[in-house]
């Protein structure tokens, strides 16, 4: 299973970006959702950049396995999970 969660609409709300990140890797943690794709959209680069900070922080980092940036499409990241 995977989600998907996409910022273009709430790319200028920092406190609704954060909120939106920690509910869709809490959404994943909860129904052990082995992928979730997080859409910052391309822009300035900005916003993928504060997605990356709030997914390097400790308590965060500790609650899935890896991040991808995708290499066909430098918009888009993939958070995998391993669940036990």
């Amino acid at each position: 299973m995977k989600l998907k969660l996409d910022l273009h609409e709430i790319y200028n709300r920092g406190h609704d970006i954060d909120r939106a990140l920690r509910g869709i890797i809490d959404e994943a943690v909860a129904k052990k959702v082995t992928l979730v794709e997080i859409i910052p959209g391309k822009g300035s680069g900005a916003l993928k950049k504060k997605v990356l900070r709030f997914l390097d922080q400790k308590d965060v980092k500790q609650l899935y396995h890896r991040v991808e940036k995708d290499s066909k499409n430098f918009g888009r990241l993939f958070v995998h999970f391993k669940h036990k």
